[in-house]
């Protein structure tokens, strides 16, 4: 699996595409736009894209979502305890910085459940602290975690929104992503990359 990044949106979020470079299937992770550069970076590169996951229900990254639902006829998945968010521009923060964004045709997903896409096995850790809902997707074969805005590197998501908790999100980091092996490769949502074994050594917040 290949994984490449696109910073999108008003907050440099990390929107990632995870690439079956057998198929060209494609998984789209947190799109906070549907940019022109991405769009057709896809469209040049002819990749499939089979789904929409969701790393949470704030409005830096499901803003671009219509985008490509106009063009590309798939499946959203968001955790159900953001599907209320979702639907709320106050609670995803979108009327706060923008005009305001809702998306309410996203499908529920929950702790432990595998989604099979683009020929990987996305595992559904439900890491709840920054949203009700947060969840992060594991892909063991491939060593490979989207961590979106759960875990940073050197850092952990901001706690001072409505539904957050400190403490949730420090119990989600130390029993649910830091067991993974050391080599495991963390896909934030914002920031650069890092690996469970740095962060479990270097990570002030865990």
């Amino acid at each position: 699996m290949k994984v490449e990044r696109f910073l999108t949106g008003i907050i440099s979020t990390n929107c990632y595409l995870a690439i079956n470079e057998e198929t060209k299937q494609t998984v789209v992770i947190d799109p906070a736009s549907s940019s022109p550069s991405l769009m057709n970076h896809i469209e040049a590169e002819g990749l499939k894209v089979e789904a929409i996951l969701l790393t949470h229900g704030h409005f830096d990254h499901i803003m671009g979502i219509d985008g490509f639902l106009k063009k590309y006829d798939v499946p959203v998945y968001v955790h159900e305890d953001d599907k209320e968010m979702m639907n709320d521009p106050q609670l995803n923060q979108s009327s706060t910085y923008t005009a305001g964004y809702t998306f309410s045709g996203a499908e529920c997903i929950r702790d432990g459940q595998v989604l099979h896409l683009a020929g990987n096995d996305f595992e559904v850790f439900h890491t709840p602290g920054h949203t009700p809902g947060c969840c992060c997707f594991y892909v063991r074969e491939e060593g490979v975690l989207f961590s979106g805005d759960t875990l940073f590197a050197n850092s952990v998501g901001r706690t001072d929104f409505p539904g957050s908790s400190t403490s949730a999100l420090i119990r989600s980091i130390r029993e649910k992503l830091l067991p993974l092996p050391d080599e495991t490769r963390v896909y934030p949502g914002h920031m650069g990359e890092t690996a469970i074994g740095y962060e479990r050594e270097h990570n002030p917040y865990i």
